[in-house]
């Protein structure tokens, strides 16, 4: 999916939901391991409950290929079972030199034919690049995230920047706004003015609201621009609203809730 079909998704839906499928056989609903894939069944029914309120869908690719050549399988059914409109994130967090790179990039984009992927650009431009040779994919690149470790490293200061900002400064110039993303952690949201005044255009993929504690509405007034140039995931506070029968209905009101506030920034700022 290219940046214009992007941009049109989110104006059409009002939305600029991403909905992370983190499925965990030890967190869904007891009566689904009833199944022959208990996991399948339950993304298919947050898909079927939620994909008329969201652009995207990240499917975090640890949860599946825990359980091995089945757990592959997971994942290909669930992708093939999303809409085909609907933007498709393998949050791999992969990188590595070109030529491995090269293949994760044949795994992902070719094989199962996921819109996008999260990367670590820690090893720099050669392990990226691979990945940016792929017509209407991106690469999402780490940069600033929200876990209690990031502060080992992206905060630590050089030439009087934090880490974080050098990454963004130098991996901006591998690609440009239509295939490079950045991952900007929700719980840092008092960073994204500095941010945008470094990448103005770029897309930003935002987790940690929700669940982890980060503020939806710090994100849009510090994020948002006139292309919206935000996808803001939430995951447990989603899929896990419930844990009975009634799991997907329950999955939907929580996803109504954060589209109804994403629709009313995007009717003030778009």
């Amino acid at each position: 999916m290219d940046r214009k079909k992007l941009i049109s998704l989110i104006k059409l839906k009002k939305s600029f939901l991403c909905i992370g499928l983190d499925s965990d056989i030890e967190k869904i609903p007891k009566h689904l391991l009833v199944y022959e894939d208990p996991i399948l069944e339950f993304n298919k029914s947050i898909i079927d409950a939620t994909k008329d309120l969201c652009v995207a869908y990240k499917l975090n690719i640890a949860f599946y290929e825990c359980n091995g050549v089945k757990g592959w399988q997971t994942l290909k059914n669930t992708l093939d079972y999303i809409p085909k409109d609907i933007f498709t994130i393998a949050d791999a967090k992969r990188g590595d030199i070109g030529n491995t790179s090269n293949m994760y990039a044949k795994a992902f984009f070719e094989n199962m034919n996921f819109d996008s992927i999260t990367v670590s650009p820690y090893m720099g431009s050669d392990s990226v690049k691979p990945f940016l040779s792929f017509n209407d994919k991106w690469v999402i690149l780490l940069a600033l995230t929200s876990n209690k470790g990031s502060i080992d490293f992206q905060h630590l200061s050089s030439d009087n920047k934090p880490i974080y900002q050098h990454v963004i400064e130098q991996s901006s110039s591998w690609g440009e706004i239509n295939n490079i993303m950045y991952v900007i952690g929700a719980t840092n949201a008092e960073y994204l003015k500095k941010i945008r005044k470094i990448i103005p255009d770029h897309f930003l993929l935002v987790p940690g609201v929700g669940a982890q504690g980060g503020s939806l509405e710090n994100v849009i007034n510090f994020g948002m621009t006139k292309d919206c140039g935000l996808l803001v995931n939430s995951s447990r506070g989603i899929i896990y609203a419930g844990l009975n029968k009634d799991f997907a209905t329950l999955a939907r009101d929580e996803a109504i809730k954060i589209k109804l506030k994403m629709e009313l920034a995007l009717n003030k700022f778009i």
